[in-house]
């Protein structure tokens, strides 16, 4: 074999080389990119490397895999659930309160799924490996939470703070704490602990009528012919939020 034979071989066997390494490192890399998610991007933009970014993944990966993780029985599913359906009619009246208690109640179910608690990047770190496309919302959540708690928080962020801990609630809980509708956020329409009634639906309303919701004080019967019904009485200023 001659010299020139030999030298092409060994070119042919490095760019073979040089080809599955880069074949195997575009796989690794749609891997964590498939995994992480958005989390991938923002680490990218945070370190000084996309190597290192991908190191850090990595390294989550791994530490991730240590933990042992708790699958929910169906009864503490639904004690948490029904936990934060409280907690949502509890926001009229103590919205600030209210983050408080869901920063503690989502803290509370990242625990007992058998996540680290202490340092907030640490349990990040950790929440991302299976949660990622809910960190953000826990991360604004979080902030506002802190912000609150220096007094600097509006309603409207204390509401978002709300809205924000419900996405990782659910994806830690698997399932929507309660039946999710549109604008089924908290929000300041009712001072009692039924559900507000912009929130239910026109036959959910009606089921859940008070005497005092008819004309004449008595609640209708269901038996009782429509001419014998009193007509309903609305007030002008009230809209009508069934409709919605």
């Amino acid at each position: 074999m001659s010299p020139t034979q030999v030298i092409v071989i060994v070119l042919v066997v490095l760019v073979i080389a040089a080809l599955a390494v880069a074949g195997w490192t575009y796989a690794r890399r749609r891997s964590l990119r498939s995994r992480f998610g958005p989390e991938y991007d923002r680490l990218v933009a945070e370190q000084d490397s996309r190597t290192a970014a991908e190191r850090e993944l990595r390294d989550r990966e791994r530490r991730h895999a240590e933990l042992t993780l708790t699958p929910l029985s169906p009864e503490s599913r639904a004690r948490y659930a029904a936990a934060w359906e409280e907690l949502q009619v509890r926001f009229i009246d103590s919205p600030a309160e209210t983050v408080g208690d869901a920063d503690e109640l989502v803290t509370r179910l990242i625990a007992e799924r058998g996540y680290p608690t202490g340092d907030f990047d640490d349990q990040i770190a950790h929440l991302s490996v299976e949660h990622a496309r809910t960190l953000t919302h826990y991360r604004d959540a979080h902030e506002i939470h802190l912000r609150n708690s220096r007094g600097e928080a509006s309603t409207e962020d204390l509401r978002q703070a709300v809205v924000h801990y419900r996405a990782l609630f659910a994806d830690l809980l698997g399932e929507e704490p309660v039946a999710h509708r549109p604008g089924d956020e908290p929000v300041a329409h009712h001072t009692t602990d039924e559900e507000p009634v912009a929130h239910r639906t026109t036959d959910e309303a009606e089921s859940h009528r008070t005497p005092a919701d008819e004309p004449d004080g008595h609640r209708a019967r269901a038996d009782e012919p429509d001419g014998h019904r009193p007509p309903e009485q609305r007030n002008p200023e009230r809209p009508d939020v069934t409709s919605r």
